[in-house]
Protein backbone atom coordinates (compact mmCIF):
# COMPACT_ATOMS: atom_id res chain seq x y z
CA UNK A 1 0.00 0.00 0.00
CA UNK A 2 2.68 2.62 1.15
CA UNK A 3 4.73 1.92 -1.97
CA UNK A 4 2.06 1.81 -4.60
CA UNK A 5 0.84 5.47 -2.77
CA UNK A 6 4.46 6.73 -3.49
CA UNK A 7 4.27 5.42 -7.05
CA UNK A 8 1.03 7.51 -7.77
CA UNK A 9 3.27 10.62 -8.69
CA UNK A 10 0.06 12.14 -10.29
CA UNK A 11 -1.94 12.78 -6.65
CA UNK A 12 1.09 14.63 -5.54
CA UNK A 13 0.38 18.22 -5.98
CA UNK A 14 -3.40 17.26 -4.65
CA UNK A 15 -2.01 15.97 -1.60
CA UNK A 16 0.37 18.55 -1.24
CA UNK A 17 -0.90 22.14 -2.44
CA UNK A 18 2.55 23.80 -1.81
CA UNK A 19 3.91 21.99 -4.66
CA UNK A 20 3.00 24.68 -7.19
CA UNK A 21 4.68 23.29 -9.72
CA UNK A 22 5.50 19.43 -10.39
CA UNK A 23 5.81 17.51 -14.22
CA UNK A 24 6.69 13.83 -13.61
CA UNK A 25 6.43 10.73 -15.79
CA UNK A 26 6.28 8.26 -13.07
CA UNK A 27 8.57 6.58 -10.38
CA UNK A 28 10.81 5.00 -13.00
CA UNK A 29 14.59 5.11 -12.78
CA UNK A 30 16.17 7.65 -16.01
CA UNK A 31 12.83 10.08 -14.93
CA UNK A 32 13.46 14.21 -14.54
CA UNK A 33 10.88 15.63 -12.11
CA UNK A 34 10.49 18.99 -12.63
CA UNK A 35 9.32 20.97 -9.10
CA UNK A 36 8.53 24.18 -7.42
CA UNK A 37 7.69 24.40 -3.98
CA UNK A 38 6.64 27.50 -2.11
CA UNK A 39 6.55 27.01 2.07
CA UNK A 40 4.25 29.39 4.00
CA UNK A 41 7.53 31.83 3.40
CA UNK A 42 8.33 34.70 0.66
CA UNK A 43 10.12 33.01 -1.47
CA UNK A 44 10.33 29.51 -3.52
CA UNK A 45 12.07 26.76 -4.26
CA UNK A 46 13.02 25.53 -8.19
CA UNK A 47 14.64 22.31 -8.57
CA UNK A 48 14.80 19.12 -10.75
CA UNK A 49 14.87 15.38 -9.33
CA UNK A 50 16.61 12.92 -11.39
CA UNK A 51 15.42 9.59 -10.57
CA UNK A 52 18.44 7.48 -10.35
CA UNK A 53 17.43 4.18 -9.08
CA UNK A 54 14.22 2.86 -8.45
CA UNK A 55 13.99 -0.48 -6.74
CA UNK A 56 10.40 -1.11 -6.17
CA UNK A 57 9.40 -1.93 -2.50
CA UNK A 58 13.21 -1.10 -1.55
CA UNK A 59 14.54 2.16 -1.88
CA UNK A 60 14.88 5.57 -4.09
CA UNK A 61 18.09 7.32 -4.83
CA UNK A 62 17.89 10.59 -6.60
CA UNK A 63 20.08 13.62 -7.73
CA UNK A 64 18.69 16.96 -7.15
CA UNK A 65 19.43 20.03 -8.98
CA UNK A 66 18.37 23.87 -9.03
CA UNK A 67 17.79 25.94 -6.49
CA UNK A 68 18.72 23.09 -4.08
CA UNK A 69 21.42 20.61 -5.55
CA UNK A 70 22.51 16.88 -3.66
CA UNK A 71 21.54 13.90 -3.26
CA UNK A 72 18.62 12.13 -1.89
CA UNK A 73 17.20 8.76 -0.83
CA UNK A 74 14.10 6.56 0.31
CA UNK A 75 14.32 3.33 2.19
CA UNK A 76 11.37 1.40 2.56
CA UNK A 77 11.44 -1.07 5.36
CA UNK A 78 8.84 -3.56 6.00
CA UNK A 79 7.44 -3.99 9.72
CA UNK A 80 4.65 -5.81 11.61
CA UNK A 81 2.18 -2.90 11.43
CA UNK A 82 2.89 -1.85 7.78
CA UNK A 83 5.83 0.32 6.56
CA UNK A 84 8.73 2.65 7.53
CA UNK A 85 9.74 5.23 4.71
CA UNK A 86 13.34 6.97 6.04
CA UNK A 87 14.71 9.83 3.86
CA UNK A 88 18.18 10.74 3.86
CA UNK A 89 19.18 13.62 2.04
CA UNK A 90 22.90 15.69 1.24
CA UNK A 91 20.79 19.25 0.07
CA UNK A 92 22.37 22.24 -0.37
CA UNK A 93 21.40 25.70 -1.70
CA UNK A 94 23.26 26.13 -4.98
CA UNK A 95 23.09 29.36 -7.45
CA UNK A 96 24.33 32.36 -6.20
CA UNK A 97 21.16 34.24 -5.37
CA UNK A 98 19.29 31.27 -3.56
CA UNK A 99 22.87 30.73 -1.29
CA UNK A 100 22.57 34.24 -0.27
CA UNK A 101 19.12 34.10 0.53
CA UNK A 102 19.84 30.91 2.74
CA UNK A 103 22.63 32.15 4.44
CA UNK A 104 21.52 35.42 5.43
CA UNK A 105 18.33 33.96 6.60
CA UNK A 106 19.69 31.18 7.39
CA UNK A 107 16.83 30.09 10.44
CA UNK A 108 13.96 31.28 8.35
CA UNK A 109 15.06 28.88 5.77
CA UNK A 110 15.74 26.19 8.01
CA UNK A 111 12.41 26.27 9.01
CA UNK A 112 10.86 26.37 5.41
CA UNK A 113 12.64 22.71 4.84
CA UNK A 114 11.93 21.51 8.26
CA UNK A 115 8.10 22.72 7.62
CA UNK A 116 8.12 21.01 4.08
CA UNK A 117 9.69 18.00 5.17
CA UNK A 118 7.08 17.67 8.66
CA UNK A 119 4.15 18.96 6.72
CA UNK A 120 4.95 16.54 3.48
CA UNK A 121 5.12 13.49 5.79
CA UNK A 122 2.10 13.89 7.68
CA UNK A 123 0.07 14.93 4.91
CA UNK A 124 1.08 11.50 3.02
CA UNK A 125 0.29 9.55 6.54
CA UNK A 126 -2.80 11.04 6.59
CA UNK A 127 -3.47 10.19 3.49
CA UNK A 128 -2.64 6.62 3.95
CA UNK A 129 -5.35 5.98 6.84
CA UNK A 130 -8.39 4.10 6.22
CA UNK A 131 -10.83 7.16 6.64
CA UNK A 132 -8.56 9.83 4.02
CA UNK A 133 -10.52 8.74 1.21
CA UNK A 134 -13.86 9.28 2.99
CA UNK A 135 -12.44 12.89 3.57
CA UNK A 136 -12.07 13.67 0.10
Amino acid sequence: MVWAAVADVDRYPALWPWLQQFDAGGLIAGEVWRCRVKPPLPYSVRFTIELEEVVPLDHVVASVAGDISGVARLDFESTAAGSDIRLTSTLAPSGRAFALVATVMRPLVGRGHDWVLDTGAAQFARSLSPTAESDQ
